[in-house]
């Protein structure tokens, strides 16, 4: 991938610093193809790598479980920007910045942007470095650029799946959004966790994409599970076991809140939350999903019965209103 900085003498220099005998590569599934070419790479210096072949949706999803009985001594975490420690091994962040120029698809949004006048400007952590390139490009265009900035976030104007602080800190200030990257994913969280105009610009394909007409689709998902999950009598919850997605605390006060409505709960350890892993609970009505509130963004019409975020929980509830919810974000840790 030309397109990506690997950071491969750093790579060999955090394992000489730690003096590692093994390490374990772990990336998101974007960057996967690239796992063999680093392996071996760092197999050349008499270090043994392990390729971590399990799906890996962000910085809170790390692989600190089993180090020790495998005698890992290194993790190196691709794709994501630091959100937490381990204090079982070392893990090594990598952000796999982008080195592709972002100055013809910023013009090319122009015109998608042309009855705005106050844009935000917001990407992830592979393009954080652009941002200022980007915002001179607006500003020439004449418009008036802000960038968030948040204490919970790493870099100005970065999102993440799960955070999206940033853009929210800012969503008054503004009239649109403008979104540089190629993930449409977070592009899309940008819209339904403000409640404004976002676009979409790609600098891999040059594609520009307005998507409100997607948000506004994906609301109306929401409001529908929300609806059907009143109508349940028992409820799984589920707790993640990965080290950035436990809750379980939350999922005692989920717990007692259902019972109180004289409803039935089950608390549910999963480590990969998938429709098939669910498809077995025949009895369970629907579920809240105290781990990683992408799995419920990403596919809620894959699984056969409701899987709600905490912050819809809260709407079902009474806790929240649907509005307020909105504000806060649906997808919003």
């Amino acid at each position: 991938m030309k397109n990506f900085d690997f950071e491969e003498e750093r790579i060999l220099s955090e394992i000489i610093k730690y003096d590692a005998k093994r390490v374990l590569i772990q990336m998101p599934q974007g960057l996967k193809s690239e796992s063999t070419r680093l392996a071996k790479t760092i197999e050349k210096i008499g270090v043994l790598p392990i390729v971590s072949a399990d799906p890996c949706y962000g910085s809170c999803d790390i692989i600190d479980f089993n180090t020790k009985r495998f005698g890992i001594d290194l993790v190196f975490h691709f794709g994501h920007s630091e959100m937490i420690k381990s204090n079982k091994i070392p893990i090594i962040y990598l952000d796999v910045k982008s080195k592709i120029k972002i100055d013809k698809v910023v013009k090319a949004s122009l015109p998608f942007l042309k009855k705005y006048l106050k844009i935000g400007l917001t990407t992830t952590i592979q393009h954080i470095q652009t941002l200022e390139s980007a915002k001179d490009l607006l500003v020439y265009a004449g418009k008036e650029v802000h960038i968030g900035k948040s204490n919970k976030m790493l870099h100005s104007g970065q999102v993440t799946g799960c955070n999206y602080d940033n853009v929210k800190s800012i969503a008054t200030d503004v009239e649109s959004f403008l979104f540089i990257g190629g993930g449409f994913f977070h592009a899309l969280g940008v819209a339904v966790n403000t409640s404004k105009p976002t676009i979409l610009a790609n600098p891999f394909n040059q594609e520009i994409r307005l998507l409100e007409e997607q948000a506004n689709r994906l609301l109306k998902q929401h409001w529908t599970l929300i609806q059907k999950a009143k109508k349940a009598k028992t409820f799984g919850i589920i707790v993640g076991l990965k080290l950035g997605q436990e809750n379980f605390n939350t999922a005692l006060r989920i717990k007692k809140i259902i019972e109180k409505k004289g409803k039935t709960s089950i608390i549910m350890f999963i480590n990969e939350i998938k429709p098939g892993v669910l498809m077995d609970f025949t009895s369970i009505d629907a579920y809240i999903n105290t781990a990683c509130p992408r799995i419920s963004f990403d596919a809620p019409s894959k699984f056969l019965r409701p899987v709600l975020t905490v912050n819809e929980f809260k709407v079902l509830s009474g806790e929240y209103t649907w509005e307020d919810m909105i504000k806060r974000g649906l997808f919003q840790k």
